[in-house]
Parts: C-alpha cells; sequence; structure tokens
C-alpha cells in the first residue's frame, strides 16, 4: 500500500457494491437507505448517468435549517449538483488533494461514465495510515 496507488485499488478493497438514488424520490426515503447502509452520502443517478450527490451536509443544511420536510421534498431539489468526480486511475494522494480543495467528503469513481464506486474521505486517510503501518513494519 502507497498514497501513491490507484483508487481502483481502494475500491477493490472496500468491495464492488455502490447505492445510488434516483432525483424522484424523497429525502426522507434517501436518508433513510442512507442510515440503513451506513453511508454518509450517495451519488443520485438517473438512466445511468450521475446527476449529482446527495449527502447528510445537503440534508441539515438544505432540509432542516430550512424549515422543509425531508417526507415532501425530493432529492433533486438539494442534490449538489456540481460535484468532482475522479476515474479509478487516480492516486490516493493526488484524491485526497482534490477533495481538501473542493472541501468534499466524498468522491464518485467514475469508469466509462458510470459510478464505479464512491471514495470518502475516510477511506483514504485509512489507506495512507496502513501504508505507513506497513512501511514501518519493513524497517
Amino acid at each position: 500500500m502507497s498514497p501513491s496507488d490507484r483508487l481502483q485499488a481502494v475500491l477493490d478493497r472496500k468491495g464492488g457494491q455502490v447505492w445510488s438514488v434516483p432525483p424522484s424520490i424523497t429525502v426522507y426515503e434517501a436518508i433513510a437507505m442512507m442510515s440503513e447502509r451506513e453511508i454518509g452520502a450517495v451519488p443520485v443517478v438517473e438512466d445511468g448517468q450521475l446527476v449529482g450527490m446527495l449527502s447528510e451536509r445537503d440534508y441539515a443544511r438544505k432540509v432542516i435549517l430550512q424549515g422543509r420536510s425531508s417526507r415532501d421534498t425530493p432529492v433533486a431539489d438539494i442534490m449538489s449538483t456540481t460535484v468532482i468526480t475522479v476515474s479509478p486511475g487516480e492516486t490516493v494522494e493526488n484524491a485526497m488533494r482534490m477533495m481538501t480543495e473542493h472541501r468534499v467528503r466524498h468522491l464518485p469513481v467514475l469508469a466509462g461514465g458510470r459510478v464505479a464506486g464512491i471514495v470518502s474521505i475516510g477511506d483514504l486517510v485509512n489507506w495512507v495510515i496502513s501504508a505507513h503501518q506497513e512501511e514501518i513494519e519493513h524497517l
């Protein structure tokens, strides 16, 4: 393991399951699914294409603080539509840099225009920590 490893290695380690939601469901349904799956953000996909991201932060800022009802608000109304994405060939180090610069906690990984996975800042920090631990053990 190394910070110069490709994100595909991180995705392989995480497993292949990618959860997504359509923009038409309610925020309540999306948040319930996220809670059930223990994830903090989910890609919003329509006709196989990434159209946005929904995060706990979106929910807190665009539903709770604005007095909206999560049961009546469609995901399309609050999702983030400007989404920073990466390819599976991007390095862990560069992905971390992008996340820091753009102040995001989750990055969709696109392969062939489709969501191949999501990496969180926690995934990448754990990868780097494991890489350092391996290096220490080798010394």
